[in-house]
């Protein structure tokens, strides 16, 4: 689907909707201006993007959207946030930095979002808007309602991975969303023609999803072409790509210098003010010149309403410094131990039993990754609930920036997912959807962004996998405030802590070690959960205090048996969850030996033992008897040779090594 530019007659909008698309545009142009004003008047801290001059799109683009429909934004999002029917105190507040803010004052001009709008966030990363609409799209495809979701995004952001991923993904799933690219001909300072030598007709057809071309100074135009795109895709029709040609009249950001734009190219630009061309619309359809002005009057009274509104709001209180970053958790309580007696299974089983009853029980909750499918995964743990469960385990293309994009949209927009990244390596793919996305935007949004979401990966030394496909990179996650990071160790845990992730109303890195796949312990009861956040003492003891998680708590426990029979009792603690820490497990097992040894499978140097090392000198200073000691790899790439890999990762026997010079202490 292809279309040529409009013309600038008034179509099929009449007088009232004109009046009503100029109302919207001048709002938008009236707060820019004002948040200008304010900016230079040091009243708005941070960084400022303006749309001046970019009305148009966002009015027209926003017009046959209800309050269902979605939208993603940018960091010059101000104007598409309006147009979607965010008030103009709120926001004004917002930007400010104030509690009375559209997001409390956390997430400021680049974060605006209210899911309740429909709205789910400009975003402050070039692209990423793009994959989160996807997530929000596939949520709207899986209810079935006929919502659609329109994705904002600039001619810049065309470079970006995240542009090719979301675009391409939409595609495979035939997804209701219209990528809606503002081309203002500029990427930051440099023009478009030195960014780019495909046009994005030729990108949409490469796609095979529609295209449209529209001016985007002409909201009439906007609108018609938007009207005529969303009724296709409620219909059931797939992603177009509308690219509506438009210009920025202030500079990439308040403050830029502009040296790489004549002023006289501006002052042209400025000819095909939107307001104007609008205004054209207007009288063409007898809409009076005292109309239109008594709209510019209406206007400028509620920006400097909202203005005003603003600065009579306080700021955040340093008591809520901590406020919104997570989510409270539902208390679990700790399971009993498992019956002597119970059947056996296996940690691949706990996988995969443990998705099914989660599928079943909540139909918010879906699966999505890399051959999960019809493949059931590259372990076979998901096979079969692709037919079970028809729609609900997704297939995706190799795009783990789409992947985890799709679950950051989908949770805000009210469902569960749970997607795979097939190698914990492959975690450095896609680190913008967990670093700056899933772990921030229910902080940067206020709280008004939920964010229900489970990673699943897996990882694991010692099978010659080579540095690419071995690496632990748990204390890179943990140490992303936000994020919820879960390492079982074993069959019965693994199937507790999974349910309680996919039930837990955070986003959960749920990390598997493929060595265990095969791992054998007593099966629970179905309704078996683990509570995230706790620590669990394996094993009492009296000597020294072991820390370990995921595979090598065996290891330790084996180690542990080892030094029993010498007459050194070892108390092992399984961490089970890596973030949030269970330091009061910890610390009052070190109150009880005195000594602290941690072994983990990550390289040693700034990793999870090293804040347990830091913690325990700290808090536990004086309960220590002995030097606090670390059992990890040297800080160096797995080796590939096995000669090398043996020598490289802990064994329990450098484990008990350890234990016995600690204890001698």
């Amino acid at each position: 689907m292809t279309h040529a530019p409009h013309d600038t007659d008034t179509g099929p909008a009449g007088a009232e909707d004109l009046v009503e698309m100029y109302r919207r545009m001048r709002r938008i142009r009236g707060f820019e201006e004002r948040a200008s004003a304010l900016y230079k008047a040091t009243e708005i801290p941070g960084f400022l993007h303006l749309s001046i001059g970019q009305e148009a799109s966002a009015v027209g683009a926003c017009w046959p959207l209800g309050e269902r429909d979605g939208i993603t934004s940018t960091h010059r999002g101000h104007g598409h946030v309006l147009a979607k029917g965010l008030d103009s105190a709120s926001m004004m507040a917002e930007l400010m930095g104030k509690e009375g803010g559209t997001c409390h004052g956390r997430g400021g001009s680049m974060h605006i979002a209210d899911p309740g709008l429909g709205i789910y966030g400009a975003n402050g990363i070039v692209g990423a808007g793009l994959p989160i609409a996807a997530g929000v799209a596939t949520a709207a495809k899986l209810r079935g309602a006929g919502d659609v979701v329109v994705a904002f995004f600039g001619d810049g952001a065309v470079a970006q991975g995240m542009f090719h991923e979301a675009v391409n993904l939409a595609a495979v799933w035939d997804l209701p969303v219209v990528f809606l690219c503002e081309n203002n001909h500029y990427s930051e300072f440099s023009p478009a023609a030195e960014q780019h030598r495909a046009p994005l007709s030729a990108r949409a057809a490469g796609y095979g999803i529609g295209y449209a071309h529209v001016d985007g100074n002409d909201v009439v135009a906007v609108a018609r072409t938007m009207t005529e795109v969303v009724g296709r895709l409620r219909a059931g029709g797939g992603p177009v790509l509308v690219e509506a040609e438009t210009y920025r009249w202030h500079g990439h950001y308040e403050g830029d210098p502009e040296r790489y734009r004549a002023p006289q190219e501006v002052a042209a630009a400025k000819e095909r003010d939107p307001l104007l061309v609008a205004r054209r619309h207007m009288a063409a359809a007898g809409v009076s010149q005292a109309r239109a002005d008594a709209v510019d009057e209406e206007i400028a009274k509620e920006i400097e309403a909202s203005v005003e509104w603003a600065r009579s709001q306080p700021e955040p209180a340093p008591e809520t410094l901590l406020d919104h970053v997570s989510a409270p958790r539902p208390v679990i309580p700790e399971p009993a131990p498992a019956l002597a007696d119970a059947e056996v299974f296996r940690s691949m089983d706990a996988v995969r039993l443990a998705l099914e009853h989660e599928l079943t029980a909540d139909p918010d909750v879906f699966i999505a990754g890399v051959d999960v499918g019809e493949g059931g995964n590259v372990f076979g743990l998901t096979r079969g609930l692709a037919r079970a469960f028809p729609g609900r385990v997704r297939d995706t293309p190799i795009s783990e920036s789409a992947v985890l994009g799709t679950a950051v949209g989908a949770a805000m927009a009210g469902m569960k997912p749970v997607v795979e990244i097939m190698y914990m390596d492959f975690i450095g793919v896609c680190l913008d959807m967990l670093l700056n996305q899933a772990a921030k935007l229910r902080f940067m949004t206020g709280g008004r962004a939920s964010m229900p979401l489970v990673v699943r990966t897996q990882f694991g030394a010692g099978r010659s996998s080579g540095s690419q496909h071995s690496q632990s990179l748990e204390a890179l996650l943990a140490h992303v405030p936000g994020l919820t990071v879960v390492m079982p160790s074993n069959p019965a845990d693994t199937y507790g802590l999974l349910r309680a992730a996919i039930q837990d109303p955070n986003p959960v890195v749920f990390v598997e070690n493929r060595l265990q796949y095969g791992f054998k312990g007593p099966r629970p009861p179905a309704d078996h959960l683990v509570p995230l956040g706790r620590a669990h003492v394996v094993r009492e003891g009296t000597d020294v205090t072991l820390v370990s998680w995921s595979r090598m708590v065996q290891d330790g426990l084996a180690a542990a048996q080892t030094l029993a029979a010498e007459g050194v009792s070892v108390e092992v603690i399984d961490l089970r969850t890596i973030s949030p820490l269970d330091r009061e497990t910890v610390l009052a097992s070190l109150a009880k030996t005195n000594r602290l040894v941690i072994a983990h499978e990550a390289v040693r140097d700034f990793g999870v033992g090293a804040e347990l090392a830091a913690m325990a000198v700290d808090e536990g200073f004086w309960h220590l008897d002995a030097p606090v000691t670390r059992v990890a790899p040297p800080p160096m790439p797995a080796p590939y040779a096995p000669s090398l890999e043996r020598v490289w990762l802990p064994s329990r026997d450098t484990i008990a090594d350890t234990l016995r010079r600690i204890a001698a202490f």
